[in-house]
């Protein structure tokens, strides 16, 4: 099984700033969140044999809290945050004319210049998916939430851009599993 995790909070997400790709370590809540994760997982008899996270800090600690301290963790630049570009730290309380454009409806409205299209966000995180496939035991993926969305419209080629506009909470938890040559339709998050 393949447990896709966005990470737990930082104080940019809980001031409503848009971090994107700038790195900063979870909150205490955000540390909270993902030791509540873990306990869960335990509770279902999650064991990790592989565990994977973006590069930036707060993916990195969230798959250390939830796998283990003794857990081998490899980073990919794939699992990256969407590139903000001009627009990497500006608040959403309000956003940008621009930004909110988008963020109502992401499979019409294209992204803002300078940002990074969804369709390369998908593009790459279809790459790590179809590269993880056949592992085997249970797999941890520690992403961001944008990424996150990318590898889930990736999985449900029918979602028709449904995962776009979905909320996806911090340390939220999907799973799937990949069997005769295609991925499992994912549930919706366990937690």
């Amino acid at each position: 099984m393949i447990y896709l995790v966005r990470h737990g909070e930082t104080k940019l997400n809980r001031e409503g700033v848009l971090q994107g790709r700038s790195d900063y370590p979870l909150n205490e809540a955000g540390k909270r969140q993902a030791e509540e994760t873990a306990a869960k997982l335990r509770e279902m008899g999650v064991v990790f044999t592989k565990v994977y996270s973006s590069p930036l800090i707060r993916a990195v600690e969230t798959a250390e809290i939830i796998a283990g301290p003794a857990a081998e963790i490899v980073t990919d630049e794939r699992l990256l945050e969407m590139d903000y570009g001009p627009y990497e730290m500006t608040s959403l309380n309000p956003p940008a004319p621009e930004l909110l454009y988008f963020f109502q409806d992401f499979v019409n409205h294209p992204a803002p210049d300078g940002m990074e299209p969804l369709d390369s966000v998908v593009g790459r995180l279809k790459s790590f998916m179809d590269e993880i496939r056949n592992e085997e035991g249970d797999i941890l993926v520690s992403t961001h939430a944008i990424a996150m969305k990318g590898a889930l419209e990736y999985l449900t080629p029918d979602s028709k851009g449904s995962y776009w506009s979905k909320y996806i909470g911090n340390c939220a938890v999907y799973r799937t599993v990949y069997t005769d040559g295609n991925y499992a339709v994912p549930e919706e998050a366990l937690f």
